[in-house]
Parts: structure tokens; sequence; C-alpha cells
């Protein structure tokens, strides 16, 4: 696959390449561990890679897929969302680090604050396993953490930002820009290029995106299913 449409699949490479030591599943569905997140991808829409996939799922757990097209699972799944996605490449390096706010590097021990941030600004699923997908940075306020930003997809030559979440209150003052920005340049540090997702809709944050040098390359479906009772 060329460099140019590895991102029309970006879940089941990563699952392929770099991020293969984390991949459960076989040659027709991979996912993440659960307490990593639920991102999984299937080789292709046919009922053998649905089914492969339905084995790696609890009985009403949650996979989420980033397809090309839209869904057409077989009969008895179902489709609990499903919603446009733009994907955006940051091909660049940024000509400075934007480096006005003091940043810090997220470990461990700072994974409740993490998933409290996550669970009231809801960027995504962020579970107790999902820092080890690695590159979370952090703007605090008075001590507690008030925005934060990271990696999660890995590829051969991409990494995903994500994570990109910042409380109601603290919104406005460049946080989430300065955040990106950081994490991108450490991407591009390790020679590889930074791409996010985010939903079609969400024009404030596209804004904020473009700003740090991202570029919309192309739109794909999220779909949130479960595999038949």
């Amino acid at each position: 696959m060329s460099r140019d449409t590895v991102l029309d699949y970006p879940i089941w490479n990563a699952l392929s390449t770099a991020h293969a030591h984390f991949a459960l599943g076989d040659d027709l569905a991979k996912r993440y561990p659960a307490d990593i997140g639920p991102l999984s991808a299937i080789k292709d829409q046919s009922p053998g890679a649905y089914g492969s996939l339905a084995q790696l799922l609890g009985p009403d757990e949650t996979a989420i897929l980033f397809l090309t097209d839209l869904p057409s699972p077989p009969e008895g799944w179902r489709i609990i969302r499903c919603f446009p996605m733009e994907q955006m490449v940051f091909d660049t390096p940024p000509n400075d680090d934007h480096k006005n706010f003091e940043i810090r590097t997220l470990t461990v021990e700072d994974v409740p604050e993490m998933r409290r941030l996550a669970e009231a600004t809801e960027p995504g699923p962020f579970r107790n396993r999902t820092i080890e997908l690695g590159g979370y940075r952090g703007i605090h306020d008075d001590g507690r953490l008030v925005s934060m930003t990271g990696q999660r997809l890995g590829l051969t030559e991409f990494i995903e930002v994500s994570a990109v979440c910042t409380y109601p209150e603290f919104r406005g003052r460049g946080y989430a820009g300065a955040l990106v920005r950081e994490v991108a340049q450490g991407i591009f540090k390790q020679n590889k290029t930074p791409f996010l997702g985010v939903k079609q809709d969400n024009v404030n944050a596209i804004r904020v995106y473009e700003k740090a040098g991202f570029k919309i390359r192309r739109m794909l479906h999220v779909v949130f299913l479960k595999r038949p009772r």
C-alpha cells in the first residue's frame, strides 16, 4: 500500500505495522486491547471480516471503525452511531515551537486526572492504558490538569494526534493549539508525519488545527457498532 493511501485505513495499518504488538485478532479483523480503547478494523466489509470482528468483542461491547464507505454489516449487527470525520495531515514542520505556556509531559501517575478530563470533555475514548500510546502533554492551572493532547494510532510513517481536550472554562486561551503543535513537533522529531481526525461539523476545532498547520486530506466514516446478540 502506498504512502498516499495508507491513511485510508489508519487503524488496520497501525495494528499491522508499528502497533502490531498491541493487535488482537487475525488477518480479517483486528482491535486494540479493551483497556487501551475500542478502536478496531476489518480488512473489508465481507461477512467473514465481520464474523472475525464479532469474535473479538464482548456481548455488549462497542467497536469503533474508520471506514472509507458507509457501513454495511450483516444482519443483526447494531450500528450505534455513524458520522463523517475529516482526516487532516500536517506535512511541513512548523518554523517555531510556539511554547507560550508551560507544557508538561504526562505519565501514568496522571492517568486518573487525564480520565476525569476526558470524561468531562469527550474527545474520544480514554482508558487506563491509553497513555501507553505515547506522547501525552498537558497544561495545568493551579496544579490541576486543564488541557491535554497525545498520540494514538502509530503507523510506519505517520502518528495520530489525539485526545485534544480542554475544560470548557479554560477554552479560548490557545491551550489546544499549543498542545497540538507540541505533540506534532514530537512526531516530526521521530521522522514521522502527524495526522488527526475531527468531526466534520466541528468547525471550531478544524479552524484550530488549520491554524496549527494541518490540512484536510479526506473524509472517513466513524462507526460505533455492536455485534449481534
